[in-house]
């Protein structure tokens, strides 16, 4: 039996689990292409237009694939950490990509909370009897996968003379296609970089704590934490935002970013799915030479002007 699984997503953090326990069962992992401008385009004209860049190219990845297996993996995650959700259209996701590709193979529909084993078995309990009926063979991949993902570690830690955090959702840093391969033009400038994976978690903790209203998002969660935890530290010099035109959740985690670093440098890209990247070489080079007099020269001082955003503003 083939099993479809596309490199979208949530794909970057959760690959190990589905590929070794479907791989522990005897299938056949099917994969789609890392992303590429045909995928773009495939993801583009299947996709509704009012979803973003990410959910586009999923789309993308399954058309290229769907042909070619007998089940599609389409993971329903509905939460990652409890009492937290991610994003409305992971939860609609497969009836989304069923609606909009024609000609769909047999996909996976069950819900998903990847913080709970109990769900996770009934998950693998559910998909793998399609393949097996041997419940002591599905029990053995299924604890082969828990301990893949365990063991899987993601994030960027390569701190330099003068560091960034890359911040945004994982399938946004992790997929150089979609952000025009911004990890290696920052390496290739010299430039640090750190992930929020390597947020110290008490420090992080406790900046989230300071907040009004408990964040209800996993991603606004760990990636306020992360920069606030950084900045708090003087472990980073500025901070680069990689963003999705259309995501709703960033537009709520920019702004309290900001609101919480006051002067400190930030850069926030917008991607979509134009590819030219002369703009974002600019708005790169611009921000880096700006790091760099503020570190040679300035004393880390704002050189001229009142700063927009305060830490005095409550949010």
């Amino acid at each position: 039996m083939r099993i479809g699984i596309p490199k979208g997503l949530l794909y970057c953090k959760y690959h190990p689990f589905f590929e070794t326990f479907f791989h522990c069962l005897g299938a056949e992992i099917v994969t789609s292409e890392n992303t590429n401008k045909k995928i773009l385009d495939l993801g583009v004209g299947t996709c509704v237009d009012e979803a973003c860049l990410p959910v586009k190219i999923y789309h993308g990845h399954v058309a290229s694939i769907k042909d070619m297996c007998d089940l599609l993996v389409i993971p329903r995650i509905m939460q990652v950490c409890k009492n937290e959700y991610i994003c409305p259209k992971f939860c609609g996701l497969p009836e989304m990509i069923f609606h909009s590709i024609s000609g769909m193979p047999e996909v996976t529909y069950l819900p998903l909370y990847m913080h709970d084993r109990k769900s996770l078995y009934k998950w693998c309990a559910a998909y793998g009897s399609i393949i097996t009926r041997n419940r002591s063979k599905i029990r053995h991949a299924f604890e082969h996968a828990v301990n893949a993902q365990r063991n899987f570690k993601t994030g960027i830690s390569e701190l330099k003379k003068i560091n960034v955090m890359l911040a945004g959702h994982p399938y946004v840093i992790n997929d150089a296609f979609l952000n025009m391969d911004i990890v290696n033009k920052l390496k290739a400038k010299g430039i640090g970089i750190i992930t929020e994976e390597f947020a110290p978690a008490s420090v992080s903790e406790a900046q989230v704590m300071k907040l009004i209203k408990k964040p209800f998002w996993t991603f606004q969660r760990s990636l306020f934490g992360a920069s606030a935890a950084f900045h708090h530290q003087r472990t980073i010099h500025g901070i680069i935002y990689l963003s999705s035109f259309g995501c709703g959740i960033d537009s709520i985690v920019i702004d309290l970013i900001r609101f919480h670093i006051g002067e400190f440098p930030m850069l926030v890209i917008k991607l979509d799915e134009h590819t030219g990247e002369a703009g974002v070489e600019t708005r790169l080079e611009a921000f880096i030479d700006m790091l760099e007099r503020r570190v040679d020269n300035e004393n880390n001082l704002p050189a001229y002007g009142q700063c927009l955003y305060s830490g005095e503003n409550s949010v």
